[in-house]
This record gives structure tokens, C-alpha cells and sequence, in this order.
């Protein structure tokens, strides 16, 4: 009997996923190993129930793309889309109107299809503590009935007085505030290419656990080596499972520095959490993965 896919056995209790829903690596695993490339999409959200959709970072797509996307996509899966860079890092918040309504007329596309999930503001690194009357005008302005998550980088949000305010902020707005724990990419000096790649783009911000929403999320950076990652897995498995308990809905998302181990990772997690969340079935192998087992025997 196939495994159960992640989306049928947890979709009310929290949220896993890929930075990616495209990667080669996962023919036989997360998609059959005869898919093409146009039905990734619907394969992947058979088996994760949401994604962290980078590519709305580097651009933004039209309305058929989105509209492509709520099709392909399986029911009670949801995207979690970066905002614009150009919105973010660019006009870090100002002036950025016709884009930030592009964005969100696609938001709305998957919000019609009950398709959206937390859309994430990622701060660049030079978004400090004076942008924060921007950051709160510009919180202001968006639709109150989309979820929404805030990612901030430079160090200086960290800091007591002014971490205190951007909590606040982001309590008055039921906006969450993003989770990112790239430790265990740091813990060891890079194994291959992909590593020293990762270690030299992910920045290195404080931990912090703050809930500002009803959607926590978090995003993990492991190790191609997926055991590496296993301390970190077992540090916030029970604050998941709290958060679950609390009746909050968090988004986890596994990283790796190459996306063919981010499946793994996030079995890997998945299986910790249900040790601890008994509801939740374990996952032995991929949905695809008795593919390959058919092809070397």
C-alpha cells in the first residue's frame, strides 16, 4: 500500500514544506520518475501542502501563472509566497504601490481558490530599526484578510527596546513573524560546492521563537548530510508541537543546501514531530519511491 502523502494527514494541524517545487533530483521520490516537468506542481502538492515560493522574489508573474498555479495544485494545499525583491530590498517599502498591488492581484487569484497561505516580507539586510514608520505604513496598507509574515535581517532589529516595538507591530496586525535558524549550515566548514554556496549567501541572525500570529513560521537551513541537521530538528520539534497543541498553525519549511536533500529533511522532521503529535502518521518512504525500487530489481 503507498504511504499517505503529507497532505491528507496533517493539512489541519501544521504546514510542511520545500523552498521549491522544482527540482530534478526528485523523479522516482516526490514525482514519478516518467512525470514531465509541467506536472511537478500537482505531484509535489499531493505529498507537501505548501511551498515556499522563492520565485515571486526575483519577479513577479502574470495573472495566468498564478491562475496555472491554483489549477495544478491539489485542494487544501497553499502557497507561501516571498514578496517581490523590488518591493523589499529595492524600494525597501517605499514607493513600491503598482508592484505591491501586482503582487497582491495575484494573491487574490489564490486566495479565490483557496490556495493562499502566508505571504512572507523578507527585509533585506539593510532594513534596520529606521525604516520601522515605513514598515508599519506599509503593514498598514495590505489587505487584512491575507496572511502575512515578516522576515527581518539587520542586527539591529535583535536589540531589546526595538525588538519589543516590531513585536508589537506585528501582534496589532496578527502578521507573523518569520523564524530562521541557519545553524546547522554554520556548525561545520562546507563538504561540496552547493555548501559554500549556501554558507556564503544565508546570513547568520540571532534564533528567536516569538509568536506574533496565528501562523508561526519557521525556515530551517540543514546540511546535504541530513543527519547534521538533527539536533536543530530535535530543538524545535517540541515548540511545533506546542505551538499545535496551542491551536496555532505553523509553516515549517526545510532548507538544504541542495535541494535534492530538502524532501529528506523534511521526512526527517515530519517523523520527529509525530513522535510527539501522535496524530500524525510517520512517513517511510516517498509516494513515487516504489519507482525506483521497481526499476533495480
Amino acid at each position: 500500500m503507498p504511504p499517505t502523502p503529507i497532505q491528507t494527514t496533517h493539512n489541519s494541524l501544521y504546514r510542511l514544506g520545500c523552498p521549491v517545487w522544482n527540482c530534478d533530483a526528485w523523479k522516482g521520490s516526490v514525482y514519478p520518475a516518467t512525470a514531465a516537468k509541467d506536472r511537478w506542481l500537482s505531484h509535489y502538492t499531493k505529498t507537501f501542502n505548501t511551498v515556499e515560493g522563492n520565485s515571486t522574489f526575483y519577479g513577479i508573474p502574470g495573472p495566468d501563472t498564478f491562475r496555472r498555479w491554483a489549477d495544478q495544485s491539489a485542494d487544501g494545499f497553499r502557497f507561501a509566497l516571498k514578496f517581490p525583491r523590488v518591493v523589499s530590498h529595492e524600494r525597501e517599502l517605499v514607493g513600491a504601490e503598482t508592484e505591491t498591488g501586482l503582487f497582491l492581484d495575484g494573491l487574490q487569484i489564490l486566495h479565490d481558490a483557496k490556495r493562499l497561505g502566508t505571504s512572507f516580507l523578507q527585509l533585506g539586510p539593510r532594513f534596520g530599526p529606521s525604516g520601522l514608520a515605513a514598515l508599519q505604513l506599509y503593514l498598514d496598507r495590505l489587505p487584512s484578510e491575507f496572511p502575512f509574515a515578516v522576515e527581518v535581517r539587520h542586527p539591529a532589529w535583535f536589540e531589546g527596546g526595538l525588538e519589543k516595538e516590531l513585536n508589537q507591530l506585528l501582534e496589532f496586525h496578527d502578521i507573523d513573524r518569520v523564524m530562521f535558524d541557519s545553524r546547522p549550515l554554520f556548525a561545520s566548514p562546507p563538504k561540496d560546492e552547493s555548501e559554500i554556496k549556501s554558507q556564503s549567501r544565508k546570513p547568520r541572525s540571532p534564533i528567536r521563537d516569538f509568536v506574533t500570529g496565528p501562523r508561526p513560521m519557521l525556515r530551517l537551513v540543514g546540511r546535504n548530510d541530513l543527519s547534521a541537521a538533527d539536533p536543530w530538528i530535535e530543538e524545535w520539534v517540541p515548540k511545533v508541537a506546542t505551538w499545535i497543541r496551542d491551536g496555532l498553525q505553523p509553516y515549517v519549511f526545510l532548507h538544504a543546501p541542495d535541494d535534492a536533500f530538502a524532501p529528506q529533511l523534511a521526512m526527517r522532521f515530519h517523523n520527529a514531530l509525530a513522535e510527539k503529535i501522535h496524530s500524525l502518521e510517520p512517513i517511510d518512504s516517498w509516494p513515487h519511491s516504489v519507482e525506483v525500487q521497481q526499476q533495480l530489481f
